[in-house]
């Protein structure tokens, strides 16, 4: 992987093998030296994802990767609106961005997002209008990639996207957490 410093966020990563599939155990630690967190939410999820970053020491030395359910018409405001209510530095994803501690990621609408070898993978902008499964395919890849180290956050949402990839993160032993259905905008996602 090239070496880059921490505000060099284009890099080029090596392809590794499918570690999903394989045993946690000291051979296969976690590719990132620093928590990752994936949050994912769709309607009523900015609210939510600016109340726990609030809570957020903008030192704490983890990483930050907001997937939220966008439509893929269009451009997005959410990074913007993002910078100017946290303390940390707000980034919207660019394809070959590598992850740095004390940084958000936000993905661009209409994209699917994947991190590998500690880079975050922006897919081709979808043609069709619909794909639902932003948050489970980022949940998946992050399982993969940072397997005990990896952290799961489910917020305000509606409909199931998120399921699958937080029982991924899971049947590898990392943390999943979901937001109290009562206190979501839209609570189906969180349920």
């Amino acid at each position: 992987m090239k070496e880059t410093n921490g505000d060099d966020h284009n890099a080029t990563a090596t392809i590794q093998p499918d570690r999903e599939a394989q045993p946690v155990d000291n051979e296969s630690p976690p590719r990132i030296a620093f928590p990752v967190i994936g949050i994912g939410a769709s309607a009523g999820g900015l609210e939510a994802f600016s109340d726990f970053l609030a809570g957020v020491r903008p030192d704490s030395g983890m990483a930050f990767v907001f997937i939220q359910h966008l439509p893929p018409t269009g451009e997005s405001m959410l990074t913007e609106i993002l910078s100017k209510r946290m303390p940390l530095k707000v980034i919207e994803v660019e394809d070959g961005m590598l992850v740095s501690p004390n940084h958000v990621y936000v993905i661009r609408p209409g994209h699917t997002l994947t991190i590998g070898g500690g880079v975050l993978h922006l897919g081709e902008r979808l043609a069709r209008p619909m794909h639902n499964r932003p948050v489970d395919d980022f949940f998946k890849s992050l399982a993969a990639e940072q397997r005990q180290r990896a952290v799961g956050i489910i917020i305000s949402g509606m409909g199931s996207n998120g399921t699958a990839g937080a029982q991924t993160i899971k049947a590898i032993g990392d943390i999943c957490i979901a937001q109290e259905p009562e206190t979501a905008q839209f609570s189906s996602i969180p349920q």
